[in-house]
């Protein structure tokens, strides 16, 4: 099964339109796409199912690109970090519901969360980093994401890739995957067990 985990500095830096590339480019994949955010989104539950398509939210941009399930998982404020005692807005544990989430993808399938903070319970195939602007203020997790990251990805003129200490992507746009990252993904997913 591929995870990825798509994360970034803060608000703006592109990680749905990333998420949702990647689905579009790995369309083989059965994909469970998962939106974990500690801001409320009057949600009564703290795991839930988008089921319609659309750009009215970030789940429904996933299923619009390609997602079999969208879900938006709200953790309690400062708690993702917490190793296994994250808990959800409601006080309940948050680490059952990750685990059931990926027990429950469909073979071949993949889970892709957009979260940064998901690292410290969730061992991904991939990490991506959607680069922030430099004035953008940086989440507390930003840390613990850049430690994962595999590689990063950001906007550009046009794709091309840099090969340094940490590989980085230059898109275009970031919700169309230019051919060469989409094969270094599939490679890595090939590679890389979670």
């Amino acid at each position: 099964m591929a995870i990825i985990v798509v994360g970034g500095g803060g608000r703006g830096a592109g990680k749905t339109a990333l998420v949702c590339g990647l689905m579009r480019a790995l369309a083989e994949i059965e994909w469970t796409a998962v939106k974990i955010t500690t801001h409320e989104h009057g949600k009564a539950a703290p795991i839930w199912e988008e089921t319609t398509p659309g750009d009215a939210t970030d789940t429904a941009r996933y299923l619009a690109a390609g997602a079999r399930r969208a879900l938006l998982v709200t953790a309690g404020e400062g708690t993702m970090g917490v190793g296994q005692n994250a808990l959800g807005p409601d006080g309940k544990p948050l680490a059952p519901i990750l685990e059931k989430i990926i027990r429950e993808c469909p073979s071949p399938g993949g889970v892709i969360f957009e979260s940064n903070s998901v690292l410290s319970h969730v061992r991904p195939n991939i990490c991506l980093c959607a680069a922030s602007s430099p004035w953008s203020r940086l989440k507390g997790s930003y840390e613990l994401l850049l430690a994962h990251a595999d590689a990063m990805v950001e906007l550009a003129g046009h794709d091309h890739i840099i090969e340094a200490e940490k590989i980085t992507f230059r898109l275009a746009a970031m919700e169309r995957v230019s051919p060469v990252m989409v094969d270094w993904v599939r490679e890595r997913l090939r590679d890389r067990e979670p």
